[in-house]
């Protein structure tokens, strides 16, 4: 299985404009309410996921606790959103990114 490292992650939400105030102190502290960035900000996180690795919920749940402080939350808005899917406490990166 694959490692997920949130350290890119968060560079790369904190380097893009349009994502730079929903990071406060190394982590997304607020999830942007307009859907495009919203969007923007998730890919961002999927990317992380290898295609065709399938992670376990552990593992996924600490990662996500790395990016944003409400990990369940954003792990049901990459599920809701497409990115990711799961089937019997199995994840893996999907269509959305």
């Amino acid at each position: 299985m694959s490692d997920l490292d949130a350290a890119p992650v968060l560079a790369a939400l904190a380097r893009d404009e349009r994502l730079q105030p929903f990071v406060r102190d190394g982590v997304v502290a607020a999830m942007p309410a307009r859907l495009a960035r919203r969007r923007l900000l998730l890919n961002e996180v999927a990317l992380a996921f290898e295609p065709g690795v399938y992670y376990d919920e552990r593992t996924v749940s600490l990662f996500l606790r790395q990016v944003h402080p409400d990990y369940a939350a954003l792990r049901r808005y990459l599920i809701d959103e497409g990115f990711l899917d799961r089937r019997d406490g199995e994840y893996w990166r999907c269509g959305g990114s």
